[in-house]
């Protein structure tokens, strides 16, 4: 559907296949990514006044925010600040699930896309899957897990965290990893089977398929 979307700066993980790399990986962070690639912090990250930020949201006219990074809830202050300016619009907030967003925010966010990282993902496990916090989700309705899935493997992992953390299957999306449609469709053969076995659903890369791997505007 038609969203207004806003992509926030600086992460506390670092994906080696990040796709937005840009957003994190600035020159002497020397944190892996298996492009190698860092980017110009000052080109690469633009800080605005909350109300102007509100005023451009409003401006596009759309009832429906997401709110993606990085990680955003890095500035969840901020965002809480920046909600109160927009009462009426439906708000989504994607996260990697390990920051307890605060009151303030918590009571203005429609729907949480919580994307644990994996194993695959390069992170350690300590900082990336904190129990206290997949339980948190878990029990909180409004959360949709999305699990970025390399290999079929993963899908073990994915099914091991659901057991552990009471995580319900219908809140449950496997993404396959790809930023280019023919590795996306050959992952995506094997995924559609375990998705059915395991009664989870799936989640396509649609903006990939569409526009390809770009930078938005």
């Amino acid at each position: 559907m038609p969203v207004a979307f806003v992509r926030l700066s600086r992460c506390n993980l670092a994906c080696v296949w990040c796709d937005t790399a840009y957003t994190w990986h600035f020159e002497g962070d020397n944190r892996p990514h298996r492009d190698g690639e860092t980017f110009a912090r000052k080109a690469n990250q633009l800080s605005l006044e909350v109300e102007d930020v509100a005023a451009r949201i409003a401006d596009l006219g759309q009832n429906r925010l997401v709110i993606t990074g990085g990680e955003p809830l890095m500035q969840a202050g901020k965002l809480a600040e920046m909600l109160e300016h927009l009462p009426d619009i439906r708000v989504e907030i994607e996260t990697n699930g390990t920051i307890d967003p605060p009151a303030r925010l918590d009571v203005r966010v429609d729907q949480y896309n919580v994307s644990p990282k994996l194993a695959h993902s390069g992170n350690p496990a300590d900082l990336a899957l904190k129990p206290d916090m997949l339980d948190r989700w878990a029990t909180d309705e409004r959360a949709f897990f999305k699990f970025v899935i390399a290999e079929p493997g993963d899908v073990e992992e994915v099914l091991a965290l659901a057991r552990t953390h009471a995580i319900p299957p219908a809140r449950i999306f496997l993404m396959p990893e790809g930023t280019g449609s023919e590795v996306l469709r050959e992952r995506e053969e094997w995924l559609v089977p375990l998705c059915l076995k395991h009664g989870l659903r799936m989640s396509d890369r649609l903006h990939i398929h569409l526009f390809g791997d770009t930078r938005g505007s």
